[in-house]
């Protein structure tokens, strides 16, 4: 399930925690600078996911403190594996979303957490996701498969 939705109008400004948001079909999150199709590259840049148990276990392995919005993930969840979502598609919500590819650390990762994130997080650092049909998210929302 959702439990943190974070946007950020802006290349590096802060992220702003929101309990709801729309899902913009093929574009991002309203309200987020990937929304805008001068600040995506790739589909892969419209929404990002990340797992609050590796946030959780990366603070109880290396004893540094981690904030949910700390990765730059949009959406933090709880209780559902992300990896397998890859190649597959989810509801959450309204919307039907996509899984694309992992979302693997990266510099910017590292500079917003710590050193040490970049080695932990290979192959946990989350999930890059198109949406496919758009739709209100809400913090609580379950993760369904799309036949659910």
């Amino acid at each position: 399930m959702i439990r943190h939705i974070f946007i950020a109008p802006l290349k590096d400004a802060p992220a702003k925690s929101v309990e709801h948001v729309e899902a913009l079909e093929e574009q991002g999150l309203e309200g987020d600078r990937y929304a805008e199709a001068r600040n995506r590259k790739t589909p892969d840049c419209q929404v990002t996911f990340i797992e609050l148990e590796e946030i959780a276990a990366f603070t109880a392995q290396t004893g540094l403190a981690m904030a949910p919005e700390s990765p730059r993930r949009n959406i933090v969840t709880e209780g559902v594996r992300l990896n397998p979502l890859v190649g597959k598609r989810f509801r959450i919500g309204e919307a039907l979303l996509e899984g694309l590819e992992l979302c693997e650390p990266c510099g910017k990762f590292m500079r917003n957490t710590h050193r040490e994130a970049l080695k932990f997080f290979v192959h946990r650092g989350g999930l890059r996701a198109r949406i496919v049909t758009g739709g209100q998210l809400r913090v609580g929302d379950k993760i369904l498969a799309a036949d659910e």
